[in-house]
This record gives C-alpha cells, structure tokens and sequence, in this order.
C-alpha cells in the first residue's frame, strides 16, 4: 500500500492576540483561530510507532502560543507570515496552509480572516 501523503492538522486552535488595525481593536486582544495543514514527510511503511521518528505536532501549537503573547500585529497577513517561517524551518514540512481568523470582529459575519500556503 503506497502512502502518498501525510498532513498534520492544527485546526481552530484559539489564541488570545493583541491584533488589528482599527480603533476598536488597539488595546483590547481578540481571540483569533489558528488553523494549520502539514504536509510532511513520514516512515512510508508505518512501522515506526515513535515520536522520534515524526514531526511532533506539539510545537506548532507552543510556538504559536509564544508569537501571539510576545507581539502584537497589525494584520492577519503578518501574523500567518510568522507561523510560515517558523513552519519553514522544519525540513520535514513540505506545505503548509496556515489560515487565521476573527471571529468576534463583526457581528453580522462568522468571522475575518486571511491564509497563505507555503510549498518547499
């Protein structure tokens, strides 16, 4: 059985960030939803039962965590871009989607939000 693909998902993580560009947001962290795909490289075989062997997903979450409570942003762009470097760095990572969004910015909408898609 040929596996041809392995993603990892991160999906609605919520974040607590000090995030927007309108007066209303300035000063007053929102919650924003992280959602992350990975498409990484894995033991095609799926015997190797051990964390050591895969990317673990742990850090995406933690790292993402950091982020959000060491700066604050302007733009959803610039905080996706963040989480796509630090996403970069993991050689195993082969593409990544990262989508952020809003969802108590406007009353009239589910939410607000923004993705880029990083491919090595």
């Amino acid at each position: 059985m040929p596996i041809t693909n392995a993603r990892i998902l991160l999906e609605n993580f919520a974040v607590i960030a000090d995030i927007g560009i309108h007066d209303f947001e300035r000063g007053k962290p929102q919650r924003v939803l992280v959602s992350v795909e990975m498409d990484v490289d894995v033991d095609p075989t799926g015997t190797a039962d051990s964390i050591e062997r895969v990317l673990d997903y742990d850090f995406v979450r933690t790292e993402i965590l950091e982020l959000v409570e060491r700066r604050r942003f302007n733009l959803q762009e610039t905080l996706c871009h963040a989480i796509v470097q630090m996403i970069a760095e993991r050689p195993v990572v082969r593409r990544a989607r990262v989508t952020t969004r809003k969802p108590d910015v406007y009353e009239d909408c589910e939410a607000v939000g923004f993705s880029l898609l990083y491919e090595r």
